[in-house]
C-alpha cells in the first residue's frame, strides 16, 4: 500500500497506523471507540467546554524543538495528526501503574465532584506543566480558561493549581504594601478558638513531587521521520470527503489551483463547527502540514510579518515578546491585539486556531480583525499566478469581491506595522462572560495626530457584532479629520457613528439597544484613554481628566484568588479510625482524575449494538400532517424508525406522552426514533425524516401569554397567614411591583446517556442509564414493554452531574430505547449531543411575580400579598410541585405576620421545565428579597437593616404553622457581618463610589433559611443492604445515586463507623434496582441523610447479631468474626430501612409539617461594576453556614461552593434565548454561558458554625446540596447596590426595576447616562424582535 495513504501517529507512547482513514473522523470518537480510551469525555462537541482536552506534541525539524499544546479532541480531525504524539489522561498515569502529581493533587484537593470534567482539567494543567514546570498562578488560570465545571465552583481546582505555582500559599496580592502571609491567616485575624476549628482540607506535605524527568518522551521514530522523510503530499479518501495534506508551499498552491473551492484548514476551529452545527459540507479539504513559509516571523524596519499558519497562542507569545523588546510608541497595535488574545476563546482553541484562519473566516464577531484593520495591516497572498498584497480593510472584511482573495489564492502571511509616536490604538469588547465568550460588540479604534498639535490626521473605527460583517465607521471618521481631540469632537462623533453604524430593531442576536449603547460607550472610553496619554506626553497642552473619570479606563478589580475555609474539628475523644467529621477525599476522586471512572457511555460496546437518535419537532404548536420515513429508511445501516404508531396503547406514562401522535406542543418534542448500526448513520437518517406540519393557534410562550389565554395546570395553590386585608389598612406605606426571573439550563457535563441490553430469555432487560431515579425508569420501561418490574433491572454506577434534570425526560427516552432493544433483540445505546440535550430536556422554571407589600416607616413589614407564576412548559412534569415548594419556602428568613401567596404553573409551548437544584426556592426567595430591598429604599434604610428587623427570632412559627427555632439564623447573620467586616467595607464602598463616576462598587448581605424535606413520609423512605464476607470485607448498597455530591463516600464513612471497620475494608459498587428495590428519587438535599440512616440500621443489625461472637474474641479481626459467625450459621447479610421523617401538608387548611429541619446561612458579596459596559467582577464573598455536625467537611464545603457559583450563574450570566416561534437559540456552551474560572470571587471565605444541637438526622448532620444556590443572589443584590449608586449620582430617583439574570445588558441599560439617552429607540410593535423574553 502507498505509505502516503497510511496515517501514522502515536497515542500515549504507542504507535497507531490507520490504513483506511475517514477524513470526517475526529480524534475524540477515534480515541473513545477505536482505541477504547474513554477517559477523554464528550461534553459539547464544539470546543466550548474542555472535557475532551488532550495534549498534542509535534516536532519541528527546523528549530529542533517539540511543541506541546492542549487541544479539543472533538474538533481535531485525525488526518491532521500525521507524525504527532497524542497524550490522553490515561497516558500520564493510572491507578494500575502510578498516578501523576496533577491527578493526585486535583483529587486530594477535592477538585472533583461528579468527575466528568476532571480529565480535561487534568490535561490542561498537565500540558502547561510540560511547557512551564514552575508556572505562575496567572498562567495556570489562563490554562483553565477553556475548561468548564458545573459542580465544584472552581475554588478547589485553583487550590490544586496553587500547589504547582512558584508562589504557593500566598494570595500574590500586595494590598497596602503587605503580603497576605504577614497578616495572620491570609489577611483574616488569627482565629481564637484554639483547636476547635480547622482551615485545611488537605495536607500538601504528602503530595508526590512533580518530576519533569518522569514524563513520556517524544517518540524518537517521529523525530527521525520528520528529519529524514522526503516531504510528500498525503491524500486520504473517505466515502464523502477527500483530505489533502501538502507539506511544501508548491504542493499547497497546486492543490488550491486544482480545488479552488476547498477550504484551507489548520486548527478546524472554524470549518469544524460550521460542518457540525450548520450543516456546511466540503467534499475536499486542504490542510497544510508544517509548511515553513506559513510559520515565518520576520521583523523589518516598519513592522512585523507573521505567517498565516501560526496559532493564535504562538502569535500571543510573539507579540508579548515584541512588547518587551520594542519602544512603547511602536507597539500600540500589539498591545491592543494582546488584550484581546488573552480573552479570546480558551487555551485549547487559541493553540489550535491559526492567525490566517481567524482572518479569512471573517466572523462578524472576530476580536482581532477590527484591530488588524485599524492597524493598517496588509495580507500577503500567493497563487500559481504569483504574489499579491491586499489591505486588510473594511472592504476585505465585508467580502467585497474586488478586495478579497481569489479562489486559487492562499494567505501566506500578515504584515502588522509598528505604531508611531502620535498614533494611538485601542481594543474594546464586551461579552456575556469575561473570558472564553464571543463578544456581543467589539471594536478596534486608531487615531493619528499631527506632531504635537492634537489635531486628528487619521481616524479609523471598526465594530464587530453589530452587523452581518465587521463594520467600519469610515464616513464619520472622514468628517472628523482636522478637528481637535475635545468633548465637542466626541459629541459629534457619537451622533455621526450612531447614524452610520445603524442596527435594525430585529437584528440577529438581539440586545439591540445595548449594542447601540456599547458602540458609543467604547468610543467614549477611547476618547478618555487617548486624552490621558496626550496629557502625559504634553501636560501643558491638554486638560486633565476629571479625577472621578479615571476609573473608566481601569480594568475591573482583579487580584489573585485566595480563599479561607473554616470547619469544626472532630471531638478529640473520637477514635482515630472513626472517619465521621473528617475531610475525606471523594472515593472516586483518583479514578475521576485518571479517567478510569466509568460513566454510562464509557461502557464497552455490546455485540451487534445499535444506536438510537431522536427526531424532534421543529414547531412549537402544530398538527402533524404527515411523516415520510422512506428516504431515511433507505439509507445504509438504518434498522428501524419508531413512531407513536409503534407504541399505541403504551405511548404515555403518568402525565407524559412518549412520542408525539398527531399534534406537537413544543419545539424539541420527541416525534420519532431512528435506530441504526452506528451513531453517524442514525444521525444522518434522522435528518432525512420529512415531517409536514400545520401551525395551530394560539402559540403560548411566555407567562404573560399564558395568563392572557388562561392556560394553567390545575390546581392553583394558596397559602394564607394572619389577616392581610386588615393589616393593609394600618400600614404607613404600600409598594407594588413585579419581577421576572429567567430560567436556567442544568448543563450537567455528561449529557443524557443510556444503554439497554436485552438478556435474551424470560423477557429480562438490563438498563444502564445516567439517572437520579432508577426505580422510576424501571416503572416506565416495564409499563412500555408490558412486563412486570422484576424483569427490568436498572443500574447506575455514577452520574456525570444531574441537578434535577435526569428523572422524567430520561425515563421517557429510556423507555423508547428499551422498546427498540426489546423489539430487535439487540442492545441499543442512546447518548444525546449537547444541543439536543438542551433542546429536549427543559430546565429551571422561569418565574414571574407580582407583589404588594405594606410596611411601617421603620421598615417592619406587616402585610405581603404575592402572586407567583412559573413557566411549566408543555407538560406538567414537576412544575406544580415546584410552585408548592416555592410557596412553602418563600418567607426565606422572615416572619411575615400577615401573608397571602398564590401560585400557578403555566402551560406553554416550550419543552416542559423540571426540577433544578433548589426546586422553586431560588426563584421564590429572590422575589421576597426584592420586596425587602424596595421597602428599604422607600424607608431610606439599608436593606440589611430591614432584613434584620423582619428576621425570625428564636422560637417562632412559619406561615404553614410549623414550629421553628431560628437561633442559628441570627448566629449566621452576626457571624457573617463580623467575618466580612461589613460596616468597614460599607464605608469603603461609599468612599469608592463618591470618587469614581464610571465604576461603582456594591455590597450586599442576604440571610438564608432553607427548609429540608420532601413533603411526605413515603418519599423519604430509604433502604440499604450490607454484606460481610468471610475475609472480613464488607459490601454496601443503598438507594442513593452518586452524582458528584459524594453520597457513596459518606455511606462508606457511616459503615466504617458503625461496623468499627477501616474504610478500606468497605466497598460500594453502584446503585441497582436488583439489590435495593423501590428507591426514591435522589435529590432534595436528603440523599445522604435518608440512605445513611438505612445503612446505619443495617450495620447495627449486623453488629447486634454478631455481639456474642465479638464479645468472645474482642481482640479478633473482622476476618475471625466473620468466619466464626459462618461456622455458627449466623447470617452476615442485613437489610437496613428508614421509614422516612414525619412529614405532611394540608393545602386546604394551609398548614402542616412538611419539613424535618432548616439549614441556615448568610452570604455577603462585594462587586465592582463598569457603568459604561455593564461588566461586573465579584471581588469577595463571605459565606457562613449552619450545617449541624458535618459528616465530611470537604464534601460539604464543596456542595456549598458549587451551589453558590451555580446560583451566581442563575442570577447574573445564564440566559436562555428563544425565537418568537419558540425555538431555543442557546444550545451549547458557545451561546449559553455558565460561570467559568474567571467568574468566581477573587476572595472566597467559607465557614461553618460550630454545631449546637443534636437532632434525629444522620449524626445530627444537615443536607447541603441545594441551599447554597440562593446565596448566589448576594451577588445580584450587590450589583443592584452598585447600579443604585450610579443612578443616584446621575440624579435618577425613580424606582429601580431589575429582573434576573442581571446580565451585562441589564446592568448597562440600568446605569442610564448621556449615552443611553443618545441612542435611537425602536417603537415596540414596529419590528419583530429576534428573541422573546421567557
Amino acid at each position: 500500500m502507498d505509505p502516503a495513504l497510511e496515517l501514522l501517529f502515536y497515542v500515549n507512547g504507542r504507535k497507531v497506523i490507520e490504513k483506511n482513514v475517514n477524513p470526517e473522523t475526529m480524534l475524540l470518537p477515534y480515541l473513545r471507540k477505536n482505541l477504547r480510551l474513554t477517559g477523554t469525555k464528550y461534553g459539547c462537541g464544539g470546543g466550548g467546554c474542555g472535557a475532551c482536552t488532550v495534549m498534542i506534541s509535534q516536532y519541528d525539524p527546523i528549530t529542533k524543538r517539540i511543541r506541546h499544546y492542549p487541544a479539543n479532541a472533538c474538533l481535531t480531525p485525525i488526518c491532521s495528526l500525521y507524525g504527532a504524539a497524542i497524550t490522553t489522561v490515561e497516558g500520564i498515569g493510572s491507578t494500575k501503574t502510578r498516578i501523576h502529581p496533577v491527578q493526585e493533587r486535583i483529587a486530594k484537593c477535592h477538585g472533583t465532584q461528579c468527575g466528568f470534567c476532571t480529565p480535561g482539567m487534568v490535561m490542561s494543567i498537565y500540558t502547561l506543566l510540560r511547557n512551564h514546570p514552575e508556572p505562575t498562578l496567572d498562567q495556570l488560570m489562563e490554562a483553565l480558561g477553556g475548561n468548564l465545571c458545573r459542580c465544584t465552583g472552581y475554588r478547589p481546582i485553583i487550590d490544586t493549581c496553587k500547589t504547582f505555582s512558584k508562589t504557593f500559599g500566598c494570595c500574590q496580592g500586595k494590598e497596602n504594601g503587605t503580603c497576605c502571609l504577614d497578616q495572620g491567616i491570609n489577611g483574616l485575624p488569627e482565629l481564637e478558638e484554639g483547636n476547635k476549628t480547622n482551615s485545611k482540607l488537605f495536607s500538601e506535605e504528602e503530595f508526590l513531587p512533580l518530576d519533569p524527568t518522569q514524563e513520556l518522551i517524544f517518540p524518537p521514530e517521529l523525530m527521525i521521520m520528520a528529519e529524514k522523510q522526503p516531504p510528500k503530499t498525503r491524500v486520504f479518501h473517505g466515502d464523502r470527503m477527500t483530505w489533502i495534506s501538502p507539506v511544501t508551499l508548491k504542493e499547497l498552491l497546486e492543490a488550491k489551483f486544482k480545488y479552488p473551492q476547498a477550504p484551507i484548514v489548520m486548527g478546524n476551529t472554524s470549518v469544524g463547527p460550521e460542518m457540525k452545527f450548520k450543516g456546511v459540507f466540503h467534499p475536499v479539504i486542504i490542510s497544510p502540514d508544517r509548511i515553513k513559509e506559513l510559520n515565518i516571523v520576520n521583523h523589518s524596519c516598519n513592522g512585523l510579518t507573521l505567517g498565516a499558519g501560526l496559532s493564535l497562542a504562538q502569535v500571543k507569545d510573539i507579540l508579548a515578546d515584541m512588547v518587551q523588546k520594542l519602544p512603547e510608541e511602536n507597539t500600540k497595535t500589539y498591545h491592543a491585539l494582546l488584550k484581546h488574545l488573552r480573552t479570546l476563546a480558551g487555551s485549547q482553541i487559541r493553540n489550535m486556531a491559526s492567525l490566517g484562519g481567524h482572518i479569512v473566516s471573517r466572523h462578524l464577531d472576530s476580536d482581532l480583525n477590527p484591530l488588524l484593520a485599524v492597524g493598517n495591516c496588509t495580507l500577503n497572498l500567493l497563487s500559481k499566478e504569483g504574489k499579491r498584497q491586499i489591505p486588510l480593510n473594511e472592504k476585505f472584511l465585508s467580502k467585497d469581491p474586488s478586495a478579497d482573495l481569489k479562489p486559487q489564492e492562499i494567505l501566506i502571511s500578515v504584515n502588522i506595522p509598528y505604531s508611531s509616536k502620535w498614533e494611538f490604538v485601542s481594543a474594546f469588547r464586551q461579552a456575556q462572560r469575561q473570558q472564553n465568550a464571543l463578544a456581543i460588540v467589539n471594536s478596534g479604534m486608531r487615531v493619528l495626530f499631527g506632531e504635537g498639535d492634537g489635531i486628528i490626521r487619521e481616524l479609523s473605527i471598526l465594530y464587530g457584532g453589530v452587523g452581518p460583517t465587521i463594520i467600519s465607521a469610515k464616513n464619520s471618521c472622514q468628517k472628523l479629520i482636522g478637528r481637535p481631540w475635545s468633548e465637542e469632537m466626541l459629541d459629534t462623533a457619537c451622533r455621526l457613528i450612531l447614524e452610520e453604524v445603524s442596527l435594525p430593531g430585529s437584528a440577529p442576536g438581539g440586545k439591540v439597544e445595548f449594542k447601540r449603547t456599547l458602540i458609543i460607550s467604547f468610543l467614549f472610553k477611547f476618547y478618555l484613554e487617548v486624552l490621558q496619554i496626550l496629557k502625559r506626553m504634553d501636560p501643558g497642552h491638554y486638560p486633565s481628566l476629571a479625577n472621578n473619570y479615571e476609573s473608566a479606563l481601569e480594568d475591573l478589580h482583579s487580584r489573585h484568588h485566595w480563599s479561607t475555609l473554616q470547619y469544626q474539628n472532630v471531638d478529640p475523644k473520637q477514635l482515630p479510625r472513626d472517619p465521621i467529621g473528617r475531610p475525606i477525599m471523594h472515593l472516586s476522586g483518583i479514578k475521576h482524575a485518571t479517567g478510569e471512572a466509568i460513566y454510562c457511555d464509557d461502557m464497552p460496546a455490546v455485540d451487534r449494538e445499535l444506536f438510537l437518535t431522536f427526531v424532534t419537532s421543529s414547531r412549537a404548536h402544530a398538527k402533524i400532517v404527515s411523516i415520510d420515513l422512506s428516504e431515511a429508511l433507505s439509507l445504509p445501516g438504518v434498522v428501524d424508525i419508531m413512531t407513536a404508531d409503534h407504541l399505541q396503547d403504551v405511548n404515555s406514562f403518568s402525565t407524559e406522552t412518549l412520542l408525539a401522535t398527531d399534534e406537537v406542543f413544543c419545539v424539541g418534542q420527541l416525534v420519532c426514533a431512528v435506530i441504526a448500526d452506528t451513531e453517524i448513520q442514525a444521525r444522518r437518517a434522522a435528518k432525512q425524516v420529512k415531517i409536514v406540519y400545520q401551525d395551530v393557534e394560539p402559540l403560548i410562550l411566555t407567562i404573560e401569554d399564558a395568563i392572557r389565554h388562561n392556560s394553567f395546570f390545575k390546581p392553583e395553590r394558596k397559602l394564607e397567614y394572619g389577616n392581610i386585608d386588615k393589616a393593609f389598612k394600618v400600614v404607613d406605606q404600600i409598594v407594588e411591583g413585579e419581577i421576572h426571573i429567567g430560567g436556567q439550563e442544568h448543563f450537567y457535563m455528561e449529557t443524557q446517556s443510556m444503554l439497554v441490553v436485552p438478556k435474551g430469555e424470560d423477557q429480562e432487560i438490563d438498563v444502564y442509564v445516567s439517572t437520579q431515579s432508577p426505580k422510576y425508569i424501571q416503572d416506565v420501561v416495564a409499563s412500555v414493554l408490558k412486563v412486570p418490574a422484576n424483569k427490568v433491572m436498572c443500574h447506575v454506577r455514577r452520574v456525570g452531574g444531574a441537578f434535577g434534570g435526569k428523572v422524567l425526560k430520561t425515563s421517557t427516552m429510556a423507555a423508547i430505547t428499551a422498546l427498540a432493544a426489546s423489539k430487535h433483540g439487540r442492545a441499543v445505546r442512546c447518548v444525546l449531543e449537547r444541543g439536543e440535550d438542551m433542546l429536549i430536556t427543559g430546565g429551571r422554571n422561569p418565574y414571574f411575580a407580582k407583589y404588594k407589600v405594606g410596611f411601617m416607616n421603620d421598615g417592619r413589614i406587616l402585610a405581603l400579598d404575592m402572586e407567583h407564576y412559573n413557566n411549566g412548559g408543555s407538560s406538567l412534569d414537576e412544575s406544580l410541585w415546584v410552585i408548592e415548594m416555592g410557596l412553602l419556602k418563600m418567607d426565606n428568613a422572615y416572619k411575615f405576620a400577615n401573608l397571602r401567596c398564590r401560585g400557578w404553573a403555566c402551560r406553554t409551548n416550550l419543552p416542559s421545565n423540571t426540577a433544578l437544584r433548589g426546586f422553586g426556592f431560588p426563584q421564590a426567595a429572590l422575589i421576597t428579597e426584592s420586596c425587602i430591598v424596595e421597602v428599604a429604599a422607600k424607608c431610606g434604610l439599608s436593606p440589611e437593616k430591614v432584613r434584620m428587623i423582619n428576621m425570625y427570632k428564636e422560637i417562632d412559627q412559619t406561615p404553614y404553622k410549623q414550629e421553628i427555632n431560628a437561633k442559628n439564623l441570627s448566629q449566621c447573620w452576626k457571624e457573617c457581618m463580623a467575618k466580612s467586616s461589613f460596616s468597614v467595607r460599607r464605608a469603603a464602598v461609599e468612599k469608592f463610589n463618591a470618587e469614581n463616576y464610571w465604576k461603582k462598587k456594591g455590597l450586599a448581605m442576604v440571610p438564608l433559611k432553607y427548609p429540608v424535606g420532601v413533603g411526605s413520609v413515603a418519599f423519604a423512605q430509604a433502604a440499604a443492604l450490607v454484606h460481610i464476607y468471610l475475609d472480613g470485607s464488607a459490601l454496601v448498597t443503598h438507594g442513593g445515586i452518586e452524582m458528584g455530591q459524594g453520597v457513596h463516600t459518606k455511606m462508606i464513612q457511616v459503615a466504617s463507623r458503625e461496623l468499627r471497620m477501616p474504610m478500606s475494608n468497605v466497598h460500594l459498587r453502584g446503585t441497582s434496582t436488583e439489590t435495593v428495590p423501590n428507591t426514591n428519587i435522589s435529590g432534595g438535599s436528603v440523599v445522604a441523610d435518608l440512605n445513611g440512616l438505612a445503612v446505619k440500621d443495617a450495620c447495627q443489625t449486623l453488629l447486634k447479631r454478631l455481639e456474642p461472637i465479638i464479645s468472645k474474641n474482642p481482640q479478633g479481626t473482622w476476618k475471625d468474626w466473620a468466619q466464626a459467625a459462618f461456622d455458627e450459621s449466623i447470617s452476615l447479610s442485613a437489610i437496613g430501612f428508614f421509614r422516612g421523617y414525619e412529614s405532611h401538608m394540608n393545602w386546604e387548611k394551609g398548614e402542616g409539617h412538611p419539613f424535618e429541619y432548616f439549614v441556615y446561612g448568610a452570604a455577603c458579596s462585594e462587586v465592582e461594576v463598569d457603568c459604561l459596559t455593564g461588566d461586573h467582577k465579584n471581588i469577595r464573598t463571605d459565606i457562613v453556614m449552619d450545617v449541624g455536625y458535618s459528616i465530611n467537611p470537604a464534601l460539604d464545603i464543596g456542595q456549598v461552593e458549587g451551589a453558590f457559583i451555580q446560583g451566581m450563574g442563575l442570577y447574573t450570566i445564564e440566559e436562555l434565548k428563544y425565537s418568537p416561534q419558540g425555538v431555543l437559540y442557546t444550545r451549547g456552551p458557545n451561546q449559553y454561558k455558565i460561570p467559568a474560572i474567571c467568574d468566581i470571587p477573587t476572595e472566597l471565605h467559607i465557614s461553618f458554625l460550630p454545631p449546637s444541637e443534636k437532632s434525629n438526622t444522620l449524626y445530627s448532620s444537615k443536607g447541603l446540596g441545594e441551599s447554597g444556590v440562593f446565596l448566589g443572589c448576594s451577588v445580584f443584590f450587590a450589583i443592584r447596590d452598585a447600579v443604585s449608586a450610579a443612578r443616584q449620582e446621575r440624579g435618577l430617583s425613580g424606582p429601580l426595576k431589575l429582573n434576573s439574570p442581571l446580565t451585562p445588558e441589564r446592568i448597562r441599560m440600568a446605569c442610564e447616562d448621556k449615552f443611553t439617552k443618545m441612542i435611537p429607540r425602536d417603537e415596540p410593535g414596529s419590528f419583530v424582535p429576534w428573541n422573546v423574553h421567557i
